[in-house]
């Protein structure tokens, strides 16, 4: 049995949602090497961007997510929403709450050194605030 761990870092990113399937995978290629069957965790370290599977070849999905997002979690200060968590600005306490509708980790097998998405699927990185630093990741891999 093997088990490995990788920190790293993804890139600063506007707002919405971005697929960083390619970034992840060229980060963890080494700890995939070998393995027949396993489990890879993608855990991210921050409590207002979110972590999830979805459509990796229509980038008008990822558009439609963030414009639904927006929909479902309005941002703003005073009486036309319910936060009282402003401390960061207006689209603070909506960050949050969206990270914990998505999730902040994923697990997704490993079938012969290769994550096992399907066809249609790749990994995307939810970034709720507007000015967003870059995001840390923590990838463990465990298999044989």
């Amino acid at each position: 049995m093997k088990c490995a761990q990788k920190s790293f870092r993804l890139p600063s990113m506007g707002r919405g949602c971005h697929l960083v399937t390619s970034d992840i995978q060229k980060q963890i290629a080494p700890m995939l090497a070998g393995l027949e069957c396993g489990m890879l965790n993608v855990f991210l370290q921050h409590t207002s961007a979110s972590l999830t599977i979805n459509e990796n070849c229509d980038p008008d999905v990822r558009v439609d997510m963030e414009t639904f997002l927006r929909r479902v979690v309005p941002e703003g200060h005073g009486s036309s929403v319910p936060w009282t968590h402003t401390a960061e600005g207006p689209d603070d306490m909506p960050a949050h709450v969206k990270s914990s509708m998505f999730g902040a980790s994923l697990s997704i097998p490993i079938t012969k050194g290769r994550l096992s998405l399907g066809t249609w699927q790749g990994i995307w990185l939810c970034e709720h605030r507007d000015h967003a630093s870059s995001r840390s990741v923590v990838c463990t891999v465990m298999g044989a």
